[in-house]
Parts: structure tokens; C-alpha cells; sequence
């Protein structure tokens, strides 16, 4: 299955098939993440999210078919994890995370997790237990409302602009008066809208691949130090 991919990585590609990554939103940019991972080879995954296929996800979102609609993300998503790669380890938690059930999450031990959900106070509670926790994350800033997936970098969220969200996880940041790089996936480009959220099929697809491939270059040692 890894054949290509050995190609690039040679033998770190066992660092990967070792590493735990845990995917919390499995929307849009999440969906696309958690391909990217599976295809990689990751050989343990725990997906995060309480929510269901609704036809209203079916531009954009990976999992989204007519035949699902209604079916839980979590068990969607589990089962395509296996028929990709039916040796991979997958726990599902089917649970709107909040501050008061957090916990449970780290109580996996996941290597990096990747943030990919819309509740500012939950993302803001993942990247402080992250911080507090020594846990590597990505986190993904919003992507309604833009069409110009080149303008989405990886970068640390103190030099984000014009991203209303970003603009909120920089004030919690800098309130946890942290030295450490908070790197997210952010676009430049400003909203096309302001008084509704919509959203096409090929920006948050960019912004799950671009966390997927922070979190591989970075098990590889691949990662520019630069940002």
C-alpha cells in the first residue's frame, strides 16, 4: 500500500505507521485531513465528532454521499479508514467536546491531533490542553466564505491576518502568555461575505490536506522550521 510513499520517506515511513494521530471534526477540512492520514499509512486513529451526514455537506464534504445522509460522521468515517487500510487501529467518539469532557481525549495519548471543528470555545480548550500538555496539534482557521485556496499557508497563529477566528485564537494565545508556536492553517484572503457562512468544495479540502501534511513532514522531520 505504502509503496510510493517509501519511495519519498524510505524507512521513516515506519515513524508514521507508529504515530497516533487524532482527528477532532470530521466536516469539510477534517474529512479531507483524515484521508490524507489514512493514505499515509498513520496505523492508529481516533476521530472526534458528535455530529451526521446531512445532504447540506454533500459540496464538500468527504464523507458526504446521498446513500449516508443521516448516518453518524464517526462510523462513516470508520468505515472507509478500514477499507483503506483494514489493519489501521480506529477508535470513534461520538461526543460534542466541551471543557468538562476534554479529558477524555488526552486519556488516549494521541502524538498530534489535528483540530478541525467550528466552536471557537472548544478550539480554544483544545489548543490550551495542547500547550499545557506538550501535545503536538494543527489547528485549522475558517474557511467559509473564500475561494482562493492558494491564499491558505501553515503558519503560527501570531502572524495571521484578516481571519475573524484567527483574530480570537490570538488573543487566547497571547493571554497564555506562551512562548511556543501555535501553528495553524489560515488563509489571506478576506471574506467574500460577512452575513452567512458559505462554503464551496476545494478551500476546506486545501486547508485538511495542508494539516495532514504538517503533521507527516513533521513524524518525517520535514517540517521548515521557518514559519
Amino acid at each position: 500500500m505504502l509503496e510510493r510513499l517509501e519511495l519519498l520517506f524510505k524507512d521513516k515511513v515506519e515513524l508514521i505507521k507508529q504515530t497516533t494521530v487524532m482527528i477532532i471534526g470530521l466536516g469539510g477540512v477534517g474529512s479531507y485531513a483524515l484521508e490524507a492520514i489514512v493514505r499515509s499509512g498513520v496505523n492508529k486513529i481516533i476521530v472526534v465528532d458528535n455530529d451526521f451526514i446531512d445532504i447540506t455537506n454533500l459540496n464538500r464534504q468527504l464523507l458526504a454521499l446521498k446513500n449516508n445522509i443521516n448516518d453518524a460522521k464517526v462510523i462513516v468515517a470508520k468505515k472507509r479508514i478500514l477499507d483503506i487500510n483494514p489493519n489501521c487501529e480506529v477508535i470513534t467518539i461520538k461526543e460534542f467536546i466541551t471543557k468538562d469532557n476534554i479529558d477524555q481525549l488526552f486519556a488516549l495519548k494521541p502524538d498530534y491531533i489535528i483540530d478541525a471543528i467550528d466552536t471557537i470555545e472548544t478550539k480554544k480548550q483544545i489548543i490550551k490542553e495542547c500547550l499545557n500538555r506538550h501535545i503536538k496539534f494543527i489547528s485549522a482557521m475558517g474557511t467559509a466564505n473564500k475561494t482562493d485556496p492558494t491564499k491558505l499557508e501553515i503558519i503560527d497563529i501570531r502572524k495571521t491576518s484578516y481571519d475573524p477566528i484567527a483574530k480570537i485564537i490570538r488573543k487566547t494565545v497571547k493571554d497564555l502568555k506562551t512562548n511556543e508556536k501555535v501553528m495553524v492553517v489560515c488563509s489571506k484572503e478576506q471574506p467574500k461575505i460577512k452575513d452567512a457562512l458559505g462554503s464551496n468544495a476545494y478551500v476546506p479540502s486545501v486547508a485538511g490536506l495542508l494539516c495532514a501534511s504538517y503533521v507527516i513532514n513533521d513524524i518525517v522531520g520535514e517540517i521548515d522550521e521557518r514559519h
